[in-house]
């Protein structure tokens, strides 16, 4: 099958699963941190976590199947009742408890199906902090029902010690009305590429694209999670050293994040093949370590156009270079 030419879907070919398999981790025994510290381990989570140590994780994000009916390349996900997808959750969430530090955070996430559950088990053993909302343009519209383009995180703290970082979490906001006092820009500021305002983090976050076909971080994983939405829990909840754990890793997004921001991780993934294109994408973020939407140190609204620094280097003519304009979300 020939690819549209902007399609930039990461791919596997046999050799690289060849050589990316060994790289992966299993164990059928108590382990130190040292043993799995940014490493990719291919087990069920019920199989290994009885073996990891003790409090070691600085941050927990769980993105489990939600409570639908899905497909997840050989493995299948249904529909249960949510006291049923309660009791399910409950046999792994309580688990989690013992490899937390006492200052760690923890993020879940769900859809409106399996919101409730995942409060009521986070009131059972964690400090509630928020609950996240983000949008999600991608899905198809409902004839009889609402378009659903949402999903939730829960933000919880083992303890009332914890971290967030406000600061490293701030969004580039273009101003729509630019007020002025006695002449001068209140609260915002005049760039190359327009009118812009740095505003503090909220719970509603309408900043995310979800990984798409032209997208250099999509990969054939039907629930991936973008990395700019890794980039803003990890950069508000950890610190560089710290470590993320993620007991349902998928494609590696949380750990290839957590490399890119200069953080450990442990991934546990129940399949092969996902565990190998997280493996690809852990390489490649040696390469390449920018994050689509973040930049500066902020980030940037969707589709934000600014203009890049201009080159210190004069065209033949003597003319400085002209200012090239950068996508920096492209959705």
């Amino acid at each position: 099958m020939i690819r549209a030419p902007r399609n930039r879907t990461i791919t596997l070919s046999n050799k690289e699963r060849e050589n990316y398999r060994p790289k992966l981790s299993k164990i059928d025994s108590p382990v130190s941190v040292e043993q799995i510290l940014n490493k990719v381990i291919n087990q069920d989570i019920f199989e290994v976590v009885d073996f990891l140590p003790s409090k070691f994780v600085d941050l927990l994000f769980v993105d489990p199947p939600y409570n639908l009916a899905k497909t997840f390349n050989t493995r299948s996900f249904k529909r249960m009742s949510v006291k049923q997808y309660m009791e399910w959750m409950d046999s792994w969430l309580q688990k989690m408890i013992r490899p937390l530090k006492p200052g760690a955070s923890i993020y879940i996430c769900g859809d409106w199906r399996s919101s409730s559950a995942i409060h009521l088990l986070c009131e059972k053993y964690f400090h509630i902090r928020n609950r996240i909302t983000f949008e999600r343009e991608k899905g198809r519209g409902a004839k009889r029902n609402w378009k659903n383009n949402s999903e939730d995180m829960w933000f919880c703290t083992f303890s009332n010690n914890f971290t967030f970082n406000a600061q490293a979490v701030r969004l580039k906001r273009r101003v729509i009305a630019p007020y002025r006092e006695n002449g001068v820009p209140k609260d915002w500021t005049e760039e190359d590429g327009g009118k812009y305002r740095l505003t503090h983090p909220s719970n509603i976050w309408t900043d995310i694209t979800i990984p798409f076909w032209s997208m250099p971080e999509n990969t054939p994983h039907p629930t991936q999670k973008p990395e700019k939405l890794l980039a803003k829990i990890i950069l508000a909840s950890s610190n560089e050293g710290d470590i993320v754990f993620d007991p349902f890793a998928g494609v590696g997004t949380s750990g290839v994040v957590a490399k890119k921001l200069k953080r450990n991780f442990v991934m546990v993934e129940i399949d092969e093949e996902y565990c190998l294109y997280a493996q690809k994408r852990l390489q490649m973020a040696e390469k390449t370590p920018a994050i689509q939407g973040y930049s500066d140190g902020v980030f940037w609204e969707r589709n934000t156009l600014r203009y890049m620094k201009k080159r210190s280097t004069k065209k033949p003519n003597g003319a400085d270079e002209l200012p090239l304009f950068l996508n920096i979300d492209a959705s």
